[in-house]
């Protein structure tokens, strides 16, 4: 009797402790927040908060219509280049969104963006995300957008 109670409370005190351990965020949730915080970054004309979703590293690739930029500082002189106010970024929105895991940290993402610009005409095409999961934070490595 006493044994079975000692094994009991052992199991008990096993599930409690798995019971309290957070549960991992799943990989396309972790990812589409990363989305989510850039968008409104964005929105809010805050170009460097939107460049918190990527690699701060200078092998971060950005492949757009002028060619390839490597690192995050020369991208993020790109967007402020590009889009040096808050009228001239608009408001961003992604659609059709496709999340595609590569494995435990890394992912790929294909979608849509579209910017709302009423006074500067509005801009849209596609994109192809690579995220990887560094330092226990999705950041996108390489960015195709078209």
């Amino acid at each position: 009797m006493k044994r079975l109670a000692t094994t009991l409370v052992a199991a008990l005190l096993i599930n409690v402790g798995f019971a309290q351990k957070p549960k991992p965020r799943p990989l396309r949730q972790s990812i589409s927040q990363v989305l989510q915080t850039q968008t409104a970054a964005w929105n809010r004309g805050d170009v460097t908060g939107f460049m918190q979703g990527y690699w701060a590293s200078d092998s971060l690739v950005f492949i757009g219509k002028r060619g390839l930029t490597y690192g995050w500082q020369p991208t993020l002189d790109n967007y402020k280049r590009s889009y040096p106010d808050a009228a001239a970024m608009g408001q961003l929105t992604f659609s059709n969104l496709r999340i595609t895991p590569l494995g435990a940290e890394a992912a790929h993402v294909v979608g849509r963006w579209h910017l709302a610009r009423p006074t500067a005409g509005d801009l849209e095409g596609h994109f192809l995300l690579v995220f990887r999961k560094l330092k226990g934070q999705w950041v996108i490595v390489a960015d195709h957008s078209s």
